[in-house]
């Protein structure tokens, strides 16, 4: 008995510890291998005061679903979802996100041995939906089904956030009220008193741009064909499921295309790309490192096998100091610069969608929302307020201000984004087609939307066809259910760089936008397009100094920029240094002015740097540049800006002053025959009267790109008034005079299809003022546009956020070119056809355009400088918002060092834009002598 005792008890103390141990083995294994999404749900509700779980419903009619059920099927076009916060039931009505993935989409991710995987958009289903709350105006709702319900419910008062719970399997979802979520609130690193021009200088700037631009950049939709690329980092973030990957950056681009949607701007997906095996650029902590070698790979990689508008990295990589984001200001549509870099640095994909939204704000040419600015924003400060403030954190915000708008049209009125026209291709959208999603897919000759919201005359909305004897029902080119004419405007240019478009007669849509080719003169010889923009000093000096502004003498340039310090220099080299200029690069470095303001129009960062330069013949010459401080992680707005004339027939790119014959113009004018001019996708674009594509015969003008430049004379209607005079003579005794006029008349048309084969038709019609007979106007005043700068987005700062370089590097063009340089000609002195008589107006190609905004690195160099000692550094202690500096500078203090020649001058505070980047260096070695003494940029703790 006692031995059996005492085995019965060796069995249960045994079974008890194998029964603890399994307990704990099970309970560490749960603890450890926990999904990525359960971990991230797990890290969002430890920061949140208050939330609770509801279990969402399917309404079909009567009847209620589980949201499990859409696991099996095809996501419909439409869904009515039920979910329940805080005691109220609330009714979300979405319809699916047609528009967000071009029909072109793809995904591509890497196998371990490197070898590409590329899927089209076949692979995956179309999840992501837009919507509104049933009963609640002005709500809004963005979610994604793919996995459960992800998204965000906006209300009048607050932001919801749904997110699937631990166990999706039971159709579990926590609900949440941003307000509860405790997250250290995000800043930008933008400099916060030169966001922009002050509001009377921006004002008069939009207005004089509405007088002079007839395009409506407003009212005609602009499309955004985005690339997300996901760094290897990102990819381990989320488990190394590249699905995952994946589906969440889709859920940032349907946020970012709601977001956008209400400033007439869609962003379609062209495509998503995850890094699975090893990052395909260098990503490091160092942000402007990064982004430029993202933007590297993008311009030589990514875009010449997958063409797009624009790129962003989504990386895993928690960038050093406080920096969460950061873009190249006024960059969209550039090769070199369109794109930026965000840090996933939320667990709710949300975050990661605001910051992207934000930095591509700043691509548009958007600025920060300062206080000065005085910009309105629907959303209080505690409701997360607008998506371009400096400083952001929970709620997410999720709207734009009026700043923003009013940036945005200025942008585009100054030529920025001149690829966002054209629409992309819809044959067959993501996710199967529709009558009734917005978009004329194959099959459908028309779609106005679901026949509720249909308000289209000329298309039936149930069939998606056309009404009656309706030609066409949507387009710019449509006009009562019927083409305009061929030869009608349907797009004006925007600057001398830029060209108009013309209906075609047979197309209800306005053809594709078409530009002067890169390296052709604008701005009365002064300048050279380039991305459709033209830059010169002149316009430049009149950004930072103000009217009456205007460049130095070339000594400025050579003395100034010759130094290597941060006062003068070309950019950095690959020690992070700064890079003296050669004599033949000195334009492309700091800019050199005269006249204007006594201190810099750009902000209270901005200081005067005046460099004395004394002549042989006896006397100085004052040659004046800025430093704008902004810490060591932004670049200097009184930068050379890229594209910018610096000899004849040569321009600045990569800090060098290279040949404008590296881009091809020479030999792609020559091709015109001297009756037009190439355009960016190298056809010629031929004058009024010659017919392209090589403008060597009558024609009507434009190119094969633009559309015919005027309509055809109607000779058939000048016939017909010859017969009808000739049947309307009645009586016998006006025979002879009936019978004079008709040969009179015939005779007319018959010099008219004469002089029309000649191209001098146009005489018959001195009168009229026909602006398809031109391609642009002549003599325009052109209006100064702020330099570029580029923009970092931030998180608030615990302290002093390290310095971060500025680097760039030269990359170096294949040049010099032997090519002959393109003759300085305007429209004026091009060969035509028999002379035009004295009442013909000339036909001119260019005119004066507004000055554009395309940065590059470097910093000013050479001589002495000291501030007031009583100028002293100050941090701000607010959590939601960055403050601008308590007091301004001293408005001119002005103090010379040990009898150098430099002064340096504080300006009062004015707002300005500043011009965006070169590329930064790895690290920043600072000069000898020692910085003028500045407030440090604000940041929040």
């Amino acid at each position: 008995m006692r031995i059996h005792r005492r085995m019965e008890s060796w069995y249960l103390m045994n079974g008890l510890r194998a029964f603890v141990l399994l307990v704990v083995g099970l309970t560490a294994d749960i603890s450890t291998h926990h999904s990525p999404d359960e971990r991230q749900l797990r890290s969002v509700l430890t920061k949140l005061e208050h939330y609770h779980t509801m279990v969402p419903l399917l309404l079909e009619g009567t009847e209620q679903r589980p949201i499990s059920w859409l696991r099996s099927r095809t996501p419909p076009a439409s869904l009515h979802i039920l979910i329940q916060t805080e005691g109220q039931q609330l009714i979300l009505s979405v319809e699916k996100n047609h528009g967000l993935f071009a029909s072109h989409y793809t995904e591509t991710h890497y196998r371990e041995d490197g070898q590409t995987v590329t899927s089209t958009h076949n692979s995956t289903m179309n999840c992501y939906y837009h919507g509104e709350v049933q009963g609640y105006v002005h709500s809004e709702v963005t979610l994604s089904t793919c996995s459960g319900i992800r998204g965000f419910v906006l209300l009048e008062n607050k932001t919801l956030m749904v997110e699937p719970a631990f166990e999706p399997a039971n159709d579990t979802h926590v609900i949440y009220d941003g307000h509860h979520l405790h997250f250290p609130s995000g800043t930008c690193g933008h400099g916060h008193n030169i966001s922009t021009v002050s509001n009377t200088n921006t004002r008069g700037l939009l207005q004089s741009f509405r007088t002079r631009h007839k395009r409506d950049v407003q009212k005609t939709t602009k499309y955004v064909e985005l690339i997300i690329v996901a760094d290897n980092r990102e990819f381990q973030k989320q488990g190394k499921d590249v699905e995952k990957v994946k589906q969440r950056l889709a859920e940032i681009a349907n946020y970012v295309d709601k977001f956008y949607r209400v400033l007439n701007i869609r962003v379609a997906l062209v495509g998503l790309e995850v890094w699975s095996d090893v990052d395909k650029c260098s990503v490091t902590q160092d942000p402007f490192t990064t982004l430029h070698e993202f933007l590297d790979w993008r311009k030589l990689k990514l875009l010449p096998q997958r063409p797009h508008d624009n790129a962003q990295l989504i990386s895993g990589v928690y960038f050093q100091g406080t920096t969460i984001g950061m873009a190249p200001i006024m960059s969209m549509c550039t090769a070199e610069q369109s794109g930026g870099i965000v840090m996933d640095h939320s667990d709710n994909a949300l975050g990661a969608a605001v910051t992207l939204a934000h930095e591509l704000g700043h691509n548009f040419g958007m600025n920060h929302d300062t206080p000065e600015r005085g910009c309105g924003c629907r959303m209080t400060v505690d409701r997360g307020g607008c998506i371009m403030t400096p400083s952001t954190g929970y709620p997410f915000p999720t709207v734009f201000s009026t700043c923003s708008k009013k940036d945005l049209v200025a942008s585009l009125e100054k030529g920025v984004g001149m690829c966002l026209y054209n629409m992309p291709e819809v044959k067959m959208l993501y996710g199967g087609q529709k009558c009734g999603n917005g978009y004329i897919e194959e099959g459908e000759e028309c779609d106005c939307g679901e026949p509720e919201e249909c308000l289209n005359p000329c298309c039936n909305a149930t069939t998606c066809t056309l009404k009656g004897d309706a030609v066409c029902a949507h387009g710019q080119c449509c006009e009562n259910c019927q083409l305009k004419p061929a030869g009608t405007p349907c797009r004006e240019s925007s600057n001398s760089c830029d060209l108009p478009e013309f209906c075609t007669g047979t197309n209800p849509h306005c053809p594709a936008n078409v530009y002067l080719h890169d390296g052709h003169a604008c701005h009365n010889m002064d300048g050279y397009c380039y991305n459709g923009i033209c830059q010169t000093h002149e316009q430049q000096c009149i950004t930072l100094w103000g009217p009456g502004a205007k460049p130095a003498p070339g000594i400025c340039f050579e003395r100034v920029n010759s130094a290597g310090d941060p006062y003068g220099n070309c950019g950095k080299d690959a020690k992070g240094s700064f890079a003296k200029c050669e004599a033949r690069d000195a334009r492309c470095g700091k800019i050199q002015c005269q006249g204007g303001a006594n201190r810099p129009v750009i902000g209270t960062n901005a200081v005067s740097i005046e460099t004395n330069i004394p002549l042989q013949e006896g006397g100085r010459l004052l040659c004046r540049g800025t430093h704008v401080y902004l810490g060591d992680d932004m670049p200097d707005p009184g930068l050379v800006l890229a594209g910018t004339k610096c000899a004849e027939g040569k321009m600045c790119l990569n800090r060098q002053c290279q040949n404008v014959s590296v881009f091809g113009v020479h030999k792609c004018s020559a091709k015109c025959n001297g009756r037009g001019e190439c355009n960016n996708k190298k056809n010629c674009h031929c004058e009024a009267h010659w017919a392209p594509p090589f403008c060597d015969r009558a024609g009507f003008g434009g190119s094969v790109d633009s559309g015919p430049m005027r309509q055809a004379a109607d000779v058939r209607v000048c016939v017909l008034m010859c017969v009808l005079s000739y049947v309307t003579t009645a009586d016998s005794s006006a025979v002879a005079v009936g019978s004079l006029v008709t040969l009179l008349c015939l005779l007319s048309a018959g010099l008219m299809l004469c002089l029309k084969r000649k191209a001098l038709v146009q005489f018959l019609c001195a009168n009229k003022k026909n602006a398809i007979q031109k391609l642009r106007s002549v003599g325009r005043k052109q209006t100064p546009s702020p330099p570029q700068t580029q923009s970092v987005f931030r998180v608030s700062p615990q302290h002093k956020p390290p310095s971060l370089p500025l680097h760039s590097r030269a990359d170096k063009m294949s040049h010099p070119s032997s090519e002959p340089l393109l003759p300085a000609h305007s429209f004026q002195s091009l060969r035509r056809m028999p002379e035009c008589p004295s009442r013909c107006q000339p036909v001119h190609i260019s005119h004066p355009m507004p000055i554009t905004l395309q940065p590059h690195r470097t910093l000013r160099a050479t001589v002495v400088h000291t501030l007031p000692r009583h100028i002293a550094y100050t941090h701000t202690q607010d959590h939601d918002m960055p403050s601008p500096p308590q007091k301004p500078l001293p408005a001119h203090p002005l103090i010379r060092s040990h009898g150098m020649g430099r002064n340096v001058r504080i300006p009062a505070p004015l707002a300005i834009p500043i011009p965006t980047v070169p590329r930064p260096p790895p690290s920043i070695p600072l000069p000898n002598r020692p910085l003028p003494r500045l407030p440090q940029p604000f940041y929040d703790h």
